[in-house]
């Protein structure tokens, strides 16, 4: 299968290009490098592994990459709650919202499934059982918002004949983190022996889910016949309080788990946990690493990088 990979050079991006290469996919990377936070890095591993790159901005160049795929994994956009405000606004509404709105119906003209990316912040804080799919949104960010939208697009586009898949995913960390994302920020100022920054009191709970879970959930995804427009939660059903983890992080590195607390910013829900049931019927999918052991992966890779 011939598959183009947006957002290629992001976290997600990246194991996803590595996942279906290894697969036997004929993958073509694409990525705007300019806003990338890891570029070179990239492209070093798209080097090693002999896939090919091409260099779109979805929201402004001709979308001729996507003319001859078989399928399209979007992961490109703007991420951040906190960096979506103020400025940030129209940046998520060019990055997530007018990208997604152009990639669609380029893949409509050319027949490509697309699986595509959204986020458990669709549903605001959750209640007192774990979001489904079919629950209101309730988007507390504009960036949040823009994710609400790109799925609004994904159900017309369905409704137009575009094979499409929405994937939720809840809190995805491991090796490649962004350097803006906790654990990545937690575990480099614990090796550097600093207090680790916390917004807040560290109670807000995540569902946090290792990359290589998202991944295989995202190749489920691409290679099973499944409903168009279906939306699909990607996220452990056991949420873990931020504070809880960065005691684990601590432990793990043997260094005390001394903070420095910031306030909480507009937009940081209290609690995010995921209902994996429809991704378990649809996709066969349950993830299957521990927190304990995907932040000892995780912590590896912030080592190798020393």
């Amino acid at each position: 299968m011939r598959v183009v990979v947006t957002g290629a050079a992001g976290f997600i991006g990246g194991h996803a290009v590595a996942a279906l290469t290894r697969a036997g996919h004929d993958v073509l990377a694409v990525d705007a490098p300019a806003r990338s936070l890891t570029p070179g890095r990239a492209r070093e591993r798209f080097a090693a592994l002999g896939v090919p790159t091409a260099h779109v901005d979805l929201a402004e160049d001709p979308l001729d990459a996507v003319a001859d795929a078989d399928a399209v994994v979007h992961l490109a956009g703007r991420p951040g709650v906190r960096t979506s405000w103020g400025a940030g606004r129209a940046a998520v509404a060019r990055d997530n919202v007018e990208a997604t709105r152009r990639l669609l119906d380029a893949c409509r003209d050319s027949g490509a499934k697309v699986v595509l990316a959204s986020s458990s912040s669709v549903y605001g804080t959750a209640g007192a059982r774990p979001s489904r799919e079919t629950d209101p949104p309730l988007p507390a960010s504009p960036y949040a918002e823009s994710k609400v939208e790109v799925e609004r697009l994904a159900a017309k586009a369905a409704d137009a004949g575009v094979a499409v898949a929405v994937l939720r995913y809840f809190s995805v960390y491991g090796p490649g983190q962004r350097p803006d994302m906790a654990f990545h920020r937690f575990i480099e100022a614990a090796l550097d022996g600093r207090p680790l920054p916390l917004f807040g009191d560290g109670g807000h709970l995540r569902s946090f889910t290792h990359v290589r879970d998202a991944v295989a959930a995202t190749l489920a995804a691409l290679t099973r016949p499944l409903p168009g427009g279906v939306v699909v939660n990607v996220g452990s059903a056991e949420p873990v309080s931020v504070l809880d983890a960065l005691e684990r992080i601590a432990t793990a590195l043997g260094v005390p788990a001394a903070v420095t607390r910031r306030p909480l910013v507009a937009g940081d829900v209290s609690r995010t946990w995921a209902d994996p049931g429809r991704a378990a019927h649809l996709l066969g999918w349950r993830p299957t690493t521990t927190l304990d052991d995907g932040l000892a992966d995780q912590i590896a890779w912030h080592r190798s990088l020393r």
